[in-house]
């Protein structure tokens, strides 16, 4: 569906580099040049769209005086992982290198979704984090994202396994949709049998439930270590890829990261993931802003 006319904003359907795009301008003439937005919707990757994000998009142009780019990447399981994440990436290369074209400076574009949005938004980052042929992004907002698909029995994903919209069970069953796996691996992931121990004793120094504060971890019980079932294993490579699970990003891409902004939410699965992204970050002296909303949910 096109775009309402607007009185502020100047509303563009438009492809960077062949991905859908809207393009937010304001109208009001800028005596410099503005900041960029690229925008990431959620879904999990398997719904959502330009349009179903206009409202957010609109806002945050007005309200910042930025240009917003909305990205309209194809969604699984018809476009086949990690196409989305490459479109995301693909358009904001171009915007980057265009950015001038539509009053923008370059400098000053950041990259910003919530959800899977969030994911795509930290992958485009972690792969643009060390190029020196296009401008460097000024900063990434994570809003819950998706990081991690190793340990489905963080604090969080205890605490929230019921709580909608969306439960620890749904999760991982949107993962399998989206990667357009059988859906009955669902309880076997949950349990976490598709990750050999040495895989879990390489990452452990990242994602740990040791790493998560004690605020965050009233009635967390640790849970029994799972028995590992190889055929899970070969079934789900996709999960233990940095461009689907960022968090598990060596330390060498992590440190070449733009400031960030994590909002993360109390009544979310997600919000350990958050957390230890955050943790990881400032580790690597990458500067963080953190926002949690206590009364939030995903």
């Amino acid at each position: 569906l096109p775009a309402c006319w607007d009185s502020q904003l100047s509303i563009e359907d438009l492809h960077f580099d062949g991905v859908p795009v809207r393009i937010y301008l304001p109208r009001k003439p800028s005596a410099s040049k503005r900041r960029g937005v690229i925008f990431i919707h959620g879904g999990c990757g398997i719904f959502g769209s330009i349009r179903s994000y206009e409202r957010v998009c609109r806002y945050i142009a007005r309200k910042s005086d930025s240009v917003v780019v909305s990205v309209g990447y194809h969604l699984a399981p018809e476009h086949k992982y990690p196409a989305q994440a490459l479109e995301c990436l693909a358009a904001t290369v171009h915007f980057l290198k265009a950015a001038e074209t539509y009053g923008v400076d370059p400098a000053r574009v950041l990259v910003c979704g919530d959800s899977v949005g969030g994911t795509f938004t930290a992958i485009v980052c972690q792969e643009l984090g060390h190029r020196t042929d296009i401008p460097k992004i000024r900063a990434q907002v994570l809003i819950y994202p998706f990081l991690q698909a190793l340990n489905f029995n963080l604090p969080s994903h205890q605490k929230n396994a019921a709580v909608g919209f969306l439960s620890r069970e749904r999760t991982v069953h949107f993962i399998l949709k989206y990667l357009n796996k059988d859906c009955s691996l669902k309880e076997a992931i949950l349990a976490g049998s598709h990750v050999p121990e040495s895989i879990n004793l390489k990452y452990r120094k990242w994602i740990n439930p040791d790493l998560i504060p004690d605020v965050f971890k009233p009635g967390y019980k640790p849970a029994l270590p799972p028995l590992f079932l190889p055929r899970v294993h070969e079934e789900v490579p996709e999960l233990f890829e940095p461009c689907f699970s960022p968090l598990l990003a060596e330390d060498a891409v992590v440190c070449g990261l733009p400031d960030t902004c994590i909002v993360t939410c109390e009544h979310d699965v997600l919000r350990d993931e958050g957390l230890l992204y955050k943790k990881r970050l400032e580790d690597n002296n990458v500067r963080v802003t953190w926002h949690h909303m206590e009364k939030g949910f995903h």
